[in-house]
This record gives C-alpha cells, structure tokens and sequence, in this order.
C-alpha cells in the first residue's frame, strides 16, 4: 500500500529547467540531482533521482510534540509564498534521509548532529519517489533562511502550521504526518519516565 504521508513538492514545471532557477545573480545550491523527471503517471517531479524533505520536531519534557520547522518559499519558487519543509532533489547514489538532512543543513542551518531522525514515510510514483524524514532536536536548533529559496525558515508551534498557507502536497501530507509526531512521542520527561506515545495524546484527535 502506497504511504502518502510524504510532502511531495507539487511542482508545476516551466517550459525548460532554467526557468524553473532562481533570478539572475541569486544565491542558490544547484547539484547533480536537479532536474526534472517526467513520470509515467502524467507529471513531472523535481529530482532526477528523487527528493527528501525533513520534518524536524521540537518536544516538550513529556515528549508532546510542540514544534516544526518550516519553510516560507521565496515568491520566484513554484507555489512561491507557501510554507512547507527544508528539502529537494536527491544526488546520485545519496540516501533519502541524507539528502534531508544535507538540505537541511544547506537551507535552514540545521546541523545534523542536533537532530535525531525517527523514521521515514515515502511517496512512491512509477518513476520518482518523496521521502519526508521524521526527526526530533537533540541539541537547540535555531534555523535561518540560508539561501534565497526561502523568504524564512522557523519554528511553527503545531497548533499554528494549518493556519498557514501551506505548499498544498504539504497541506494534504499534515494530517497524516502530525498523527505520526505524536505516535513517536517517547522522550523523557523529567522525572526519567518514558511516555508510551501514540495518537490518543493528539489534541487534533479529541
């Protein structure tokens, strides 16, 4: 069965991948992995050989999540003005969850050795495939827009991230991706008790 929990970038592609760039003289992180794949399932997708996203999570003591890191899409993007998460094109023989957390890195300033990935949910299409990597702060992460992909890159509190304007693969993938925050709930609380988790805690459940 197909997991569509990802947040696949639903990308309208121009006539030709140079206009699909940044503006002329703009900053931007171009690798082998950039292009577009035209798929058997009648679209086109960013990333040559597939893309990653990653949905870094801020937890309280009792392991609820509390906050996500978000994406504000520079106005020259596809869908540019929406908010999604830090992620693109995977390179050659690179892992999902190493393209995640290298955009990451290369997007937002979130280092890879104050996260800690959960797990994976992919979107698979005949040719191409989304990968969202599920990870929680280890140490303090504050990130920044590093490039001019993004107008902003913070902290969103969960309660918040429906409020916005959402990239819309990323606004069907949410309801989904935030019953998995709370099913992976089990850091410590402060008394060293370890929460079981699981989707009853969600509020959006209730």
């Amino acid at each position: 069965m197909e997991d569509r929990t990802s947040a696949e970038p639903r990308m309208t592609a121009p006539p030709d991948d140079v206009t699909s760039g940044p503006p002329p003289g703009v900053r931007h992180h171009r690798q082998p992995g950039d292009g577009w794949v035209e798929c058997a399932c009648g679209r086109r997708h960013w990333g040559l050989h597939g893309a990653a996203g990653l949905l870094l999570t801020r937890r309280d003591a009792h392991g609820r999540p509390v906050a996500v890191v978000l994406q504000h899409r520079a106005p020259w993007s596809d869908q540019g003005g929406t908010w999604g998460l830090p992620g693109g094109a995977r390179t050659p023989h690179e892992s999902a969850e190493d393209a995640a957390l290298r955009e990451a890195a290369e997007e937002a300033g979130i280092a890879p050795s104050a996260v800690r990935v959960r797990g994976t949910s992919v979107l698979a299409h005949p040719d191409w495939s989304y990968t969202t990597v599920l990870a929680d702060e280890l140490a303090p992460v504050e990130p920044s827009a590093t490039d001019a992909e993004s107008v902003e890159v913070r902290w969103v509190a969960v309660e918040d991230v429906d409020g916005l304007a959402l990239l819309p693969a990323f606004a069907d993938a949410w309801p989904d991706l935030r019953r998995r925050l709370w099913a992976t709930g089990d850091a410590p609380s402060r008394d060293g008790h370890t929460p079981t988790g699981g989707t009853p805690g969600d509020p959006s459940t209730a």
